[in-house]
């Protein structure tokens, strides 16, 4: 893109609305994980929280301290709906969720990771020169306008998550429609829905309208033939989404980007209901212009090749899980799986067998059997255990997995000392023992 396509002066009001929605969305995702208990359940009950790898020094805080911590992220939220001290409050709770994202990966969602994402974009963003307390309280801020790039960055955004989305559909099991089937199987007993979702044409209705609606919905929306098909389109898939799969405010975070798709003067009219805006075109290059270019590029860049990166490795992502987060692979999979960890005095030679429950939430033992850098973590987990008491110990672990609908097979290598060996996070692993189709 060319500097007078970045920087050309555009209406402001898409950028204006939708951080209200932002902001009160997020608060209602913070104050909601408190009042659902997924507070308590995820990083409170917990005696040992899976960080991602590196990140360890980040725990949860004690007693009730995460209570506190998502009210405070709540309130932010509200303040950055009301553009109340925005840059304060957006970056703080930018900080604030990435370290929610980092602390815990027991209940690690795409999702999270598009907010946390999303979160520093808006905080970079001029969201409060308008409809904002800062803009009534400094009107030297206020301003009707902002730079084109500012709206085609949250486009762009989108449409790289939408088409990696609809790319990792391609595959044998979304294909043959199995994996939509197991997806559904647990929500038979919905009311009035359940039997319903059961059915075969259901599965295959839904199967090609995920890969045909992710690929499509960016330029759907772009174009202004197809911009109202494409909203009510958007409304029913999310709103299904919400229903069925219940996960939480992301559906409708969804809807609330549309706004930077439609008309500023129609946004404008019918949320902030001020006159017409005029657009003065003089250039008005910032001096800022070339780093703002140069961010933008490796930003997008980052983006682009971050999700391909599961291709570098060794065997298929569906079988080693390495490269799969940050790579909007979205309900492509599911993981079953058993484990024991035997620990092996290296002066005594006394074998020891771990009883799980004495450790891990069930989520936890869930994530531990199925997931190779949760079962990596939890064999140094117990190697820093024994270490606090003058033991130096080996962990040797039997595990087996299933995914999908495949047969349980052999994950991890039972000869290996799992507490011996170091994680990379650049390259395969060779104790996770090849997939059935190698």
């Amino acid at each position: 893109m060319s500097s007078p396509f970045l920087f050309k002066k555009i209406d402001n009001a898409q950028l204006v609305v939708f951080r209200i929605f932002y902001g009160l969305l997020v608060s209602a995702e913070c104050y909601g994980a408190i009042a659902t208990g997924w507070v308590r359940r995820t990083l409170i009950e917990p005696k040992f929280t899976f960080t991602f790898i590196g990140f360890e020094w980040l725990q949860p805080l004690p007693g009730n301290g995460m209570y506190i911590y998502f009210a405070i992220m709540g309130t932010l939220g509200l303040l950055i709906a009301f553009g109340y001290k925005y840059r304060f409050s957006s970056l703080a709770f930018a900080l604030m969720w990435t370290g929610v994202y980092l602390m815990q990966k027991t209940s690690y969602n795409n999702h999270y990771y598009l907010l946390m994402l999303l979160s520093f974009i808006m905080a970079f963003l001029p969201a409060h020169k308008d409809a904002s307390l800062d803009a009534r309280m400094n009107p030297t801020i206020r301003s009707h306008t902002m730079y084109n790039w500012v709206r085609w960055t949250i486009i762009l955004q989108l449409f790289i998550v939408y088409t990696y989305a609809s790319m990792a559909k391609l595959y044998a099991d979304w294909l043959d429609f199995s994996i939509i089937e197991i997806l559904m199987e647990s929500k038979k007993d919905y009311f009035l829905i359940g039997e319903f979702l059961q059915q075969k044409w259901v599965h295959k209705i839904v199967a090609f309208f995920g890969i045909f609606f992710d690929l499509l919905i960016v330029p759907a929306l772009l174009w202004k033939p197809t911009r109202k098909i494409a909203f009510v389109i958007s409304i029913f898939f999310h709103l299904f989404n919400s229903i069925v799969f219940q996960i939480g405010i992301f559906p409708y975070l969804s809807l609330a980007f549309t706004v930077f798709f439609f008309e500023p003067q129609t946004i404008r009219n019918i949320f902030l209901k001020t006159k017409t805006i005029v657009i003065d075109n003089t250039s008005d290059v910032p001096k800022t212009k070339n780093w703002t270019v140069m961010a933008l590029g490796v930003y997008f860049m980052l983006q682009i090749f971050l999700p391909l990166r599961h291709h570098l490795f060794k065997d298929d992502v569906l079988w080693t899980e390495e490269g799969h987060r940050m790579s909007w692979r979205m309900m492509l999979r599911s993981r079953t799986g058993s484990i024991s960890y035997r620990v092996v005095d290296t002066e005594t030679g006394k074998s020891t067998k771990i009883n799980l429950n004495d450790h891990l939430t069930k989520k936890q033992q869930q994530r531990v059997a199925c997931y190779p850098d949760f079962s990596w973590q939890f064999a140094q987990h117990l190697k820093k255990e024994h270490a606090e008491k003058g033991e130096n110990i080996q962990v040797f672990v039997k595990s087996r997995v299933k995914v999908n609908n495949g047969a349980y097979q052999p994950f991890i290598d039972p000869e290996v000392d799992l507490a011996s060996v170091s994680w990379n996070h650049f390259a395969h692993h060779d104790w996770i023992l090849p997939s059935p189709d190698q």
